[in-house]
């Protein structure tokens, strides 16, 4: 987040006597003129030896056709293009870019606005004269004073560019971070903004300013953090990511998720630079990114007197990191292609058989059965450490003969397999995979544009570029290594010299250091506050409301005035009743009224016992009440009314079938609606429903998909 211009005191006199001179000229030529209230706010923040040039933030109508006629932009151009390509992005797709005002996001507006204009595929202009399908999103996270004027002067520049912008400001309802966690704090909030916007907006590809310095600074931050090589490749070319929080049906489509794009991670901070100046176009700079209190900032500062040799080494080793990671992903994608099935119901079976047959690497295993965890408990993050390794030992068992609960899972041999198949389903004892979120329905599949037909298309052409493969595990390093020998077989294969390597390793314990500190003071805060777990056992869900339940399945229920045609012939082979009025009246014994709402839970072994006793009940007009065990455990009376209570017998005895299917673990994550009584009213997933007037849809929607996203390039 770019907030505040940042200069020294001299650059501060040159600035304010330029303006003077030229205050008159219009914007487009001098564009330090919007900056002049800013001048003298900022450069307190500045250290004594600035490292930004002055030409960065401001320069004469003379200097900048210089700088620009001296910089070669058909280079970055075409670099730009190409990774296009790779990503199987065109001109014509529809795409948010994350925009600070800073050198990087500015340069990224530069490149994205000239792709999109230029060559034979190149879009127009709609009548605003804004660029067609291009939307920069401005985050204005609140937490300085400044941050609004500023988020508005950034606007007008990028808006000057030919890019509609769209300022977004953050409300943060628990209080402002604290300092030690506002970085990580405004980016999650940053990202759930974008997320927002371009849902809003329907669009599926939001574009990223990350470059090659970042994931030098990431790559020394999670070296600290005893990092293995996948997380040593640093931040992905492309992935995606998924909304915290739904607000509408149509934030759900079919391809789940944001395309998140990273062009230009072959670029260095000092081609962003230079891209700017290329393009006449200014920049401001973040007054909190000069902070040593931040880990990132302080990692930064550290790589930026070494030499060139030692960053271009450092990337190296990023780049065969990443060839390792492209080459683990592959790997990963196969073994759940041939040895995972993934049942609607929301769980997943494991071919042991398969993967014993196979010799495969203990880092591709680890990954895939990250995956397929993450996949099942509908977790943000990838499962790691003890967790993980308690799972590799579980699967490395065969035959599987015993059961174990991990990440969020229930893992077991599955019923009639003799152990050489794992179930894998969520866990309810899981406290946060307990989650149900409430919404209202939104008819998104009347929308003229499909973000998840675009995305589909995109992610098709992705799969198709030439250089998307994966080399022979013969050529890619840091297979067999562990974390902490990452660098010393870099070293090994003089990948980094020995200068370099040395380097690294003070940088690593620098940060290694400070992190454990930190670790220790955050356990000793944490032990010293009470954790409170939420359980969402029995939430209340409207008639015509929908709700997320675990993150996997959408719900949602009304009643209708009368029998539909499905309920009729589901009774046809029975004596009953089917007149006009035989058909208008409810079941008063056990449905709710219209302005009444019913409870949503997991299903518990009750209730199967309850559709067991209904079951049994025949089906003739001999009997006007019976007794039934209820699925809270009470013994309670139920009301014969034909053709209501017939209808519930013969729809339990089909649940019941389909229900023995599914294995006992996996019915414990399925939704079950209950009345306020705590009756049992339905089971969506096996079509149970206590009256025919009740219509219940349930729709398995992960809202992770299998594999975590999009794959990532080199």
């Amino acid at each position: 987040m770019a907030r505040g211009l940042i200069l020294s005191s001299s650059t501060t006199l040159t600035a304010n006597s330029l303006f003077t001179s030229f205050s008159k000229t219009p914007l487009k030529s001098f564009k330090f003129s919007p900056f002049s209230h800013l001048l003298h706010h900022h450069h307190h923040y500045l250290p004594k030896s600035s490292s930004i040039p002055l030409s960065c933030c401001c320069f004469s109508a003379s200097s900048s056709s210089s700088q620009q006629c001296s910089i070669d932009m058909s280079k970055y151009k075409q670099a730009f293009s190409n990774r296009m390509d790779m990503a199987g992005i065109k001109p014509h797709h529809r795409i948010a870019l994350g925009v600070s005002g800073g050198p990087d996001s500015m340069a990224l507006c530069v490149l994205t606005a000239g792709w999109k204009t230029t060559g034979v595929n190149s879009v127009g202009t709609d009548s605003s004269g804004f660029i067609d399908g291009l939307l920069a999103i401005i985050v204005d996270h609140g937490l300085r004073a400044e941050s609004k004027e500023e988020a508005n002067v950034v606007c007008k520049r990028v808006s000057e560019m030919g890019i509609r912008c769209e300022i977004t400001s953050c409300d943060w309802p628990s209080g402002k971070p604290k300092q030690g966690q506002l970085q990580e704090a405004a980016r999650e909030k940053r990202y759930q903004v974008f997320h927002d916007v371009c849902a809003k907006h329907q669009i599926g590809v939001l574009f990223i300013a990350h470059h090659a310095d970042d994931q030098a600074e990431l790559f020394i931050l999670r070296l600290s953090r005893n990092s293995g090589v996948l997380g040593l490749a640093g931040t992905p070319f492309t992935s995606q990511i998924f909304p915290m929080q739904t607000r509408s049906y149509c934030e759900v489509p079919e391809n789940q998720g944001i395309l998140l794009v990273r062009p230009l991670l072959d670029f260095s901070k000092e081609d962003m630079y230079k891209i700017c100046q290329g393009g006449t176009e200014e920049w401001v700079e973040d007054p909190t990114n000069q902070s040593p209190l931040f880990t990132r900032n302080r990692i930064r500062m550290a790589l930026n007197p070494l030499s060139s040799s030692f960053k271009s080494e450092l990337q190296r080793v990023i780049s065969a990191c990443r060839k390792t990671r492209a080459y683990v992903d592959q790997v990963c994608h196969n073994l759940i292609h041939h040895s995972v099935v993934i049942n609607d119901h929301g769980y997943a079976v494991i071919d042991l058989q398969i993967l014993c047959d196979l010799k495969i690497e203990d880092i591709c295993l680890m990954k895939f059965l990250s995956v397929v965890l993450q996949f099942v408990s509908q977790r943000q993050k990838q499962i790691r450490g003890s967790a993980l390794k308690l799972l590799m030992d579980y699967l490395r068992t065969f035959p599987c003969k015993k059961s174990i609960t991990a990440a969020g899972c229930y893992l077991c041999p599955e019923p009639g397999s003799r152990g050489s198949r794992v179930l894998v389903c969520c866990s309810v004892d899981f406290a946060s995979s307990l989650k149900m979120e409430f919404f209202e329905t939104h008819s998104f599949r009347q929308q003229e544009y499909c973000v998840a037909d675009e995305l589909g298309k995109i992610v098709e052409d992705e799969k198709s570029y030439p250089n998307h493969f994966v080399q022979d595990a013969s050529n890619v390093h840091f297979l067999d290594v562990n974390p902490e020998s990452v660098l010393d077989e870099a070293k090994r294969l003089n990948i980094i010299s020995e200068s370099t390597y040395s380097s690294i390793l003070v940088l690593q314990k620098q940060e290694t250091d400070r992190f454990r500190s930190k670790v220790g003071a955050i356990s000793d805060l944490a032990s010293k506050q009470k954790v409170e777990i939420s359980t969402t056992f029995g939430k209340l869900l409207q008639p015509g409301q929908c709700c997320y339940f675990m993150d996997r399945f959408i719900l949602t229920w009304k009643l209708n005035d009368k029998m539909d045609r499905d309920v009729v012939s589901d009774l046809v082979d029975y004596d009953i009743d089917f007149s006009e009025d035989a058909q208008n009246f409810y079941c008063s014994s056990c449905v709710v009224h219209h302005d009444n709402v019913l409870e949503v839970r997991y299903m518990i072994e009750s209730d199967w016992l309850y559709l067991a006793e209904l079951s049994k009940y025949p089906l003739s007009g001999n009997f006007t009440e019976y007794e039934v065990m209820s699925a809270n455990g009470n013994t309670q009376m139920i009301e014969k009314t034909v053709p209501y209570l017939n209808y519930a017998s013969v729809s339990a005895t089909k649940a019941l079938v389909l229900l023995k299917s599914i294995p006992v673990a996996a019915r414990r994550s399925l939704p079950v609606l209950i009345n306020q009584q705590g009756k049992l009213i339905s089971i969506p997933s096996v079509k149970f429903r206590h009256c025919p007037c009740l219509m219940v849809h349930v729709e398995f929607k992960p809202k992770i998909p299998l594999e975590g996203g999009h794959s990532s390039f080199i």
